[in-house]
């Protein structure tokens, strides 16, 4: 073999320079491709102790703000989304960059261009853009994070921003029932001086006890989407609503009114909004105190600059592979040649091989 190899060294050596000169002469053709990177530190999601111990306060109602899921798994999915894509897409003209027709198009080819990369030890996430034009891909690198600082504007990501948004919302419902309740309980005739201090007090503990009640319905509901109606803890919290229930019962059938107007029973709805009005407040404030903390900060830590080399392609690692692809195939070549020879020298192969060949109407 080595003395078949030494008779073909000619080809086996100016072959694969030739070809590895084709390959670096082909990537001159080929336009240089840039690549800008930008580092960032997304906000970081801990729960404060005084809000633990606020949502702790609330009891079966906390169910509702539901579990937070990881931040910057959230953060590259925003960035990722079709309308950060179509922002960065009109505002740079990819469309017409990327000669394509259609807009899905040239979010396939942002996609293609564009890495995310969250680290798992630090928790810093990269933004990688390729480019042709070296300025352009600093450019969309950073406008990444500002179409996210855009986005976390509107949206609820951070814990402390769920908490607030929720806890928004129930205090502006709220707000609108007590004022009826206010409203009706004004309308039935009550003034200060016309409930003495028993009545007063049944009152407050009916409404205690309603709110009670409110609050094990809401975290009755919300088991019912990660429990079965068998699961023990279900089954437990159904118990313990009907039991509270019960007792609301017999507290309404007590301070039913024997004449007169329904002033106490106006007083109960009034003292139970206002006991939850009193409760999403408190929370509301503690969310936004907790948001002013952490807010939506995004650090940036390395922001993406010209780069001043390309990426890609790397012209002698492509030479050197070519060089190396093509000598293994003719040093296969030849091997392979060199086996047809020996075996067509042999009398029967050399029969066979004539066979083949009359029937397939080839001539020596």
């Amino acid at each position: 073999m080595a003395v078949m190899l030494a008779e073909h060294l000619k080809l086996l050596i100016v072959g694969p320079l030739v070809v590895g000169l084709l390959a670096l002469g082909i990537t001159y053709v080929i336009a240089p491709t840039f690549t800008a990177r930008t580092t960032f530190l997304p906000p970081q999601q801990q729960q404060s102790l005084a809000a633990a111990s606020a949502l702790a306060s609330l009891g079966p109602l906390a169910g509702l703000v539901g579990g937070i899921k990881s931040a910057a798994d959230q953060y590259v999915a925003l960035m990722q989304s079709t309308t950060v894509q179509d922002r960065l897409i009109d505002q740079y003209g990819l469309m017409q960059i990327y000669e394509v027709d259609f807009r899905f198009q040239a979010r396939d080819e942002l996609r293609d261009n564009v890495r995310i990369i969250l680290g798992k030890k630090d928790g810093l996430i990269t933004v990688e853009v390729d480019d042709e034009d070296p300025q352009r891909a600093a450019d969309l690198a950073n406008s990444h994070i500002d179409e996210l600082r855009r986005m976390t504007s509107v949206l609820a990501v951070t814990e402390a921003q769920q908490r607030r948004a929720f806890f928004e919302q129930q205090l502006e419902r709220s707000k609108d029932r007590l004022t009826k309740a206010q409203e009706s309980l004004q309308a039935s005739g009550f003034t200060q001086g016309a409930l003495q201090a028993e009545p007063k007090a049944a009152a407050e503990s009916y409404a205690r006890l309603k709110a009670q009640v409110t609050s094990a319905e809401v975290r009755l509901q919300t088991m019912r989407s990660y429990l079965s109606e068998n699961a023990p803890e279900f089954q437990n919290q159904q118990a313990a609503l009907a039991a509270l229930r019960a007792q609301l019962s017999r507290a309404e059938q007590a301070g039913e009114p024997q004449s007169g107007p329904d002033y106490i029973g106006k007083y109960r709805d009034f003292k139970y909004e206002e006991a939850l009005f009193e409760l999403f407040a408190r929370q509301y404030e503690m969310a936004r105190l907790d948001e002013s903390r952490d807010g939506g900060l995004i650090q940036v830590v390395d922001e993406a600059q010209t780069p001043e080399w390309k990426s890609k392609p790397k012209r002698a690692l492509v030479a050197a592979i070519a060089t190396v692809v093509a000598f293994i195939l003719l040093v296969l070549l030849v091997l392979v040649r060199h086996t047809w020879r020996q075996t067509a020298m042999q009398p029967e192969t050399s029969t066979q091989i004539a066979r083949i060949r009359a029937a397939l109407g080839f001539r020596h």
